[in-house]
């Protein structure tokens, strides 16, 4: 056999290559644009979550389904997309910041989880120092975003920073990260609130229907890691309701539902509010229904399409808004 015909010992083997690779999330979008990043770049795109947009939808929307409500009234003006815009932008960026604070904090607690432990900084793609720096460009694009909103809506989301910061340890300490999540994540309706109006009875029913849903939604998704959760400490919902934790997401579900149905009837949203309410339980009712047909195993996938519940809310409003 000739020389050129011997592999070379300098050349890695690919099929090596991809086995050192830490398997993909099971909740990452397969696109050509990602497949085809500079490989150092990748594990950043992972640490922000971008590969996963199903949590930069569930933090967006509630902004949008806040712009929608507080146009019932009077109807959708120009200057609401230009906010809309805005509020799309802010959504990826302080995600993507959440996302790298909650990995930095939670390092050595991934580390030990099956389903996080390939995450790049418990996996070392990224080192420690890497991630603040990432995390501080991510702040930066937030804080561009806030300099253009109104003054009242500058200190709402100005208010929102303790909540974000404090999140990743609610699960050390509590039960209840989810209620902790439900706040952080739907604050968005009232910083639309200030954006385009003022805080009204009606908007806190509507902050306080979302958190709700949130509670729920996340409870599904905390499914997965019980047991994980169980053997390091991690409090969440799921390990609290235990064999109940199905029956416990639909009544948070359904207690979201009757607050948004009140929020939307005290806007003036009328038959149109009431048959969102309708759609939104149904769609509730579906996963709870579905989650007890899979004995669990189909939680992320139901987790995912708690987006299109949020799209249903936010058509209702956007139409009852034209209507």
């Amino acid at each position: 056999m000739s020389e050129q015909s011997e592999p070379s010992k300098d050349t890695p083997d690919p099929a090596e290559e991809a086995e050192a690779l830490p398997a993909a999330p099971a909740d990452a979008v397969t696109s050509p644009l990602f497949a085809n990043l500079p490989a150092h770049a990748r594990p950043y795109l992972s640490l922000a979550r971008i590969d996963r947009p199903v949590g930069i939808w569930l933090l967006l929307l509630p902004c949008w389904i806040g712009l929608a409500f507080m146009a019932i009234p009077e109807g959708l003006q120009w200057i609401d997309l230009w906010w809309a815009i805005l509020f799309g932008i802010g959504a990826i960026a302080m995600r993507g910041a959440g996302c790298t604070w909650n990995d930095i904090t939670d390092r050595e607690i991934d580390a030990k989880v099956a389903r996080t432990a390939a995450r790049p900084i418990p996996s070392g793609q990224i080192t420690l120092r890497n991630a603040y720096i990432f995390l501080a460009a991510q702040l930066f694009i937030g804080f561009l975003v806030w300099l253009c909103l109104p003054t009242a809506a500058k200190i709402m989301a100005f208010l929102a920073i303790p909540l974000v910061a404090a999140y990743p340890f609610m699960k050390r300490i509590t039960f209840w990260p989810q209620a902790w999540l439900g706040l952080t994540f739907n604050w968005g309706i009232l910083v639309a609130a200030t954006t385009t109006g003022s805080l009204g009875f009606s908007v806190l029913v509507l902050f306080s229907s979302m958190a709700l849903w949130t509670i729920a939604y996340d409870t599904i998704y905390a499914l997965q890691d019980r047991e994980d959760d169980a053997l390091i400490g991690v409090k969440s919902t799921a390990r609290l309701f235990g064999a109940r934790a199905i029956t416990g997401a639909f009544v948070f579900h359904l207690g979201a539902t009757a607050q948004m149905s009140l929020a939307a009837f005290l806007m003036g949203a009328g038959r149109i509010g009431a048959v969102t309410g309708l759609m939104f339980f149904a769609h509730g009712l579906w996963q709870a229904t579905r989650l007890k047909q899979t004995n669990e195993q189909e939680a992320l996938a139901i987790f995912k399409s708690n987006v299109w519940a949020g799209a249903i809310i936010l058509g209702g409003f956007v139409v009852a808004a034209i209507v």
